[in-house]
């Protein structure tokens, strides 16, 4: 939730307690006038309103009629006003848990992202380490090999004279030793 959310639902809170604070201010008068009234005209026995009523107290009472009237209308203007702001609390409030959610669920996913990047990495890392082990037997066999044969060809040279290179033998497969044995040495 941003700061400008923030200082919004604060000033809007701060205008709904405002405006129910006048709102219950308009209903108190309201209130008082009307026990007033009523004090007057039903609580005064000695009050017995003159079939000619003075020109004087009906503009009077047609101007508290109208006040009342007023008063009446900014009490529904106000009441609605209240009405519209919760309702647009309550949207904010939605709002603001679907965010404080939304961030719970962003900031599991970071934690969890250097795992999940490790376990990745790992199983890349698994068939190159395979064949990094791969080479280096084979290279140490290789080597073994190199090392044999060279060996070997330091022996034959120090043992023989003569500047020709003896080539390792082999086994001779089967058929070929029968049909060399059948030949006569010489």
């Amino acid at each position: 939730m941003s700061q400008s959310d923030t200082s919004n639902i604060q000033l809007l809170s701060t205008e709904v307690s405002q405006l129910r604070q006048d709102l219950q201010l308009r209903d108190q008068l309201v209130q008082q006038l009307s026990q007033e009234l009523f004090r007057l005209v039903k609580g005064n026995t000695n009050f017995i309103p003159q079939r000619s009523e003075s020109e004087q107290d009906l503009i009077q009472l047609q101007t508290l009629r109208e006040q009342l009237q007023a008063v009446e209308q900014q009490v529904t203007f106000y009441q609605e006003q209240i009405t519209a702001r919760d309702t647009e609390i309550y949207q904010l409030r939605q709002s603001v848990q679907e965010l404080t959610d939304r961030s719970r669920m962003l900031e599991q996913v970071v934690q969890e992202l250097p795992q999940i990047y490790r376990r990745k990495f790992e199983e890349r890392m698994a068939p190159v380490r395979e064949k990094v082990a791969m080479l280096q037997r084979e290279n140490r066999q290789l080597q073994a090999e190199l090392q044999s044969v060279s060996y070997r060809l330091a022996l034959k040279t120090r043992n023989t004279s003569h500047v020709g290179i003896d080539l390792p033998s082999f086994p001779r497969p089967a058929s070929e030793q029968n049909s060399v044995s059948a030949v006569p040495n010489t």
